[in-house]
């Protein structure tokens, strides 16, 4: 396997067994911007088109239970999704809140709890409504020799950025979650503002 591609080094690699199923994990850095992408993979997954989900980091979701975003939800759905299929990757990125970082993140919020939505939120600080990339994710999924992938998601913008990097998207899965008290005027706004692909909202 080809372990470096524009920027990316694979590191290390090691099993990871989950609730969900059992993983390998390998840890890339990343050039520009400096950063680590985790991977996790199981089962053949060069046989294509094979089911992949990329994943931005939440630490407030992930890892705190957060019911202010869908994140954690989908995160554990996609490895749900993946390990039932037999084979299949996540890319795990390191762009928290939409790529602003948590300590802005947490300044939107702030924002947010002033009735602001997180678009407004983004932009009253100065930034842009969703600053993420995905080339590194395209990167990563041609080291892995992928090509051609079912993607996890409902965002058209992802779907773009990784067709011009390279990636053929055959087909679109859903990974809609069912909206709560929290965050149903987020996922709304998802839908109507940043064109989120959601029927439940």
């Amino acid at each position: 396997m080809n372990k470096e591609k524009k920027g990316l080094t694979l590191l290390t690699s090691a099993n990871l067994p989950t609730v969900f199923g059992e993983f390998t994990i390998s840890i890339y850095k990343s050039s520009s911007p400096k950063s680590v992408i985790s991977v996790l993979t199981i089962g053949d997954y060069k046989k294509s088109p094979t089911l992949v989900r990329v994943h931005s980091k939440c630490f407030t979701g992930d890892t705190l239970s957060s019911l202010r975003c869908d994140c954690q939800a989908q995160l554990h759905k996609s490895l749900k999704m993946i390990a039932k299929k037999g084979n299949g990757v996540l890319v795990y990125l390191d762009q928290e809140g939409r790529g602003i970082g948590l300590t802005n993140k947490i300044k939107a919020y702030a924002l947010q709890d002033k009735k602001m939505d997180t678009v407004q939120a983004n932009l009253a600080l100065g930034l842009k409504a969703d600053q993420r990339k995905y080339a590194e994710a395209a990167g990563i999924l041609k080291i892995l020799g992928l090509s051609e992938i079912h993607l996890l998601t409902n965002n058209p913008d992802k779907i773009q950025q990784l067709e011009k990097n390279g990636i053929k998207i055959s087909k679109r899965i859903p990974l809609e979650i069912k909206p709560n008290k929290f965050d149903a005027f987020y996922l709304s706004t998802k839908k109507n503002k940043m064109h989120h692909i959601l029927h439940q909202v």
